[in-house]
């Protein structure tokens, strides 16, 4: 270990791996400091990568060159295709994560990557003058360097709950991260209480399958990553199980509400609104009969069972009761018991788009603590952390994607703009443009800039610009070639109870009707042997064609939206005394500062007749 980096990274979970990488990737010095590198990439919570809009979230970090969907690929025990039943849109993977292998293959990357050093132990403070920050410090050991990301995950003064017993502890057994708190509430950061929790874990062989609906992969050639190219055929891959509660359980529930930690007074930080402990499902909505659960195997090498929807704060004598009134588990042995944790997080209106502080240069914030819930969330910004230190190091202005371009671009908006008073979750209803931000074409359109930053290869970016040219080259073809009453596709669309097609239409046409494949298409058709794609880059195609008005409404919307955030506005500009502006308006424009009249808009108590007297300050100031 050196005595100073061009970049520190605090803490080893998804965030910080995502973001060290980026950094010791693109030739920065860093050092990656965590508390105990044997948990770096673990899953202290649901085995999973992926599902619904964070399958998105986990191809945009792979096509900006990040980690998570390689390392979910390398060997998951099943992968799904979620919300097959609605448009291309909502669609997404979700991997069945094994929680051993995961992190030991992401580990064994960390160590052997250049320029990444590694050190295990405590961060207690920031070194820091009046203007800037300088390194961090371990124990009695000062650490310097030219820039710091926070990536501490749920970490941050911990406390884990169960029942009226509270106790000092970080996820999964290990220890909390202790002084760093005090450290930023010292440079007058402003900290929030959040909160999250974990279900039980059950030994595979105490379970009755027989009480169970059984759960497949119905994915086997495609992958969270679009560089892998071994996948598991569905025979082989691992089954998940659904089953629900009873009548019994909510009994259970309601007679011991006020000995849960969260019912009982003990629990102050504000929980998931997306992803409630069971007791909070009972009471919210005491209207539904049950609610299902899912049991999810965690590893080939444990018979570990995650009772997925069962996060409960219970104490451990009454989860006993819980857990044996579901069917199939009346005679469940519990490996481990449900918790929740409270931790302290930052809040998040405090960061410009780049993720930096705004009060201190040099200090960048990623994952949980910037009030997020969820893996994949935190490798996003963790990915968008590390790039923005390094072109805030190279003076180079930051990396700011839009929300017609990424969801992680719409969730760092939400987050900066709107802040948060509860772990955000990302939601595909949160993406005004779901359509052009899709699953399948999240590497046409970030691989560029994973390649502009040097995280992305250049064989790989070879093997992408072949596969976006052979795209287009496809749809052009299939708009040139027509088909008739003599062609033999009227035999694939008899099947599916179309009448022969009349002469001249393009194959375009005949690919937008409704259950028609490009995969069964193309075997009608006479396409060049050299341009072959991926069943993955098929899907992209065939999603391209079909939806093309919409895709073209959508994009004519959001370039009209990108005229707004063109518009800039300055650092300086005293929103307390501007006449015309509302009070609510005055004050959340000064205290979250935004970059452009579209940010502006979004901000929660900022109306449209507020924006109308921006616009006015900037054409009288001959700005705009």
């Amino acid at each position: 270990m050196k005595e100073s980096y061009d970049v520190i990274v605090v803490g080893g979970g998804h965030a910080g791996i995502e973001a060290c990488l980026a950094c010791a990737n693109r030739g920065f010095s860093t050092l990656l400091i965590c508390l105990n590198f044997k948990m770096a990439g673990n899953m202290p919570c649901n085995p999973s990568i992926g599902g619904s809009a964070k399958g998105i979230i986990v191809r945009e970090i792979d096509s900006l060159g990040g980690y998570m969907g390689i390392a979910a690929d390398h060997e998951y025990l099943q992968m799904k295709m979620l919300n097959t039943a609605k448009g291309p849109g909502v669609q997404c993977l979700r991997a069945q994560a094994d929680k051993k292998r995961y992190p030991h293959y992401l580990q064994e990357h960390l160590s052997n990557t250049k320029n990444l050093d590694i050190l295990e132990g405590m961060v207690t403070d920031i070194i820091h003058d009046d203007s800037s920050v300088h390194g961090v410090i371990v124990k009695d050991q000062k650490i310097y360097s030219k820039a710091v990301i926070l990536a501490t995950g749920t970490y941050m003064d911990s406390d884990i709950l169960r029942g009226h017993t509270k106790f000092m502890g970080g996820p999964d057994g290990e220890q909390p991260s202790l002084g760093l708190s005090d450290s930023l509430r010292k440079m007058n950061i402003t900290l929030i209480r959040l909160k999250t929790g974990t279900p039980q874990r059950i030994a595979k062989e105490s379970i009755d399958f027989s009480k169970t609906e059984i759960q497949l992969g119905n994915v086997e050639d495609q992958g969270l990553s679009y560089e892998t190219t071994k996948f598991i055929p569905i025979k082989d891959q691992i089954p998940c199980w659904l089953i629900y509660t009873t009548p019994e359980t909510h009994k259970i529930i309601r007679e011991h509400l006020t000995e849960s930690a969260m019912y009982g007074g003990m629990v102050h930080g504000v929980g998931p609104r997306y992803c409630p402990s069971i007791e909070d499902k009972i009471v919210r909505f005491s209207d539904k009969p049950r609610h299902q659960l899912f049991l999810e195997p965690e590893s080939y090498d444990t018979n570990s069972i995650y009772l997925q929807g069962f996060s409960t704060s219970m104490p451990e004598n009454i989860q006993d009761l819980m857990v044996h009134s579901l069917p199939g588990l009346e005679h469940a042995k519990i490996l481990k018991y449900a918790y929740a944790i409270e931790y302290d997080a930052l809040d998040p209106t405090q960061f410009d788009n780049s993720l930096m502080v705004k009060k201190w240069p040099g200090l960048f914030i990623a994952g949980q603590i910037c009030g997020t819930s969820g893996y994949e969330e935190a490798a996003g910004l963790g990915i968008m952390a590390g790039i923005n230190a390094g072109n805030w190091l190279k003076h180079e202005e930051p990396f700011v994607l839009k929300r017609d371009e990424a969801y992680i671009g719409v969730m760092i908006d939400d987050l900066i703009t709107k802040g948060t008073k509860e772990p955000y979750r990302l939601l595909s209803s949160r993406a005004e443009y779901r359509l052009l931000m899709r699953s399948d074409n999240a590497d046409l359109r970030l691989t560029e800039y994973g390649h502009k930053y040097r995280l992305i290869s250049d064989e790989r970016y070879a093997r992408f610009e072949k596969k976006r040219d052979t795209i287009e080259k496809l749809r052009v073809l299939l708009n040139k070639e027509h088909l008739g009453k003599t062609s033999k596709v009227n035999d694939y669309l008899k099947e599916l109870g179309y009448e022969p097609l009349d002469n001249g239409v393009s194959a375009a046409e005949v690919l937008k009707r409704n259950g028609v494949t490009y995969s069964r298409l193309k075997e009608y058709l006479d396409i060049p042997s050299d341009l072959s794609l991926t069943p993955s880059g098929e899907e992209e195609l065939e999603i391209t064609v079909k939806y093309e008005g919409y895709i073209k409404d959508q994009r004519r919307e959001a370039d009209k939206l990108r005229k707004l955030e063109e518009v800039k506005l300055k650092p300086d500009i005293d929103y307390k005394h501007m006449d015309g502006l509302a009070l609510e308006a005055r004050q959340k424009l000064a205290a979250i500062q935004p970059k452009t009249i579209g940010q502006a808009s979004r901000i929660s108590g900022v109306n449209p007749s507020d924006i109308s007297v921006l616009i006015l300050y900037l054409k009288r100031d001959k700005e705009l």
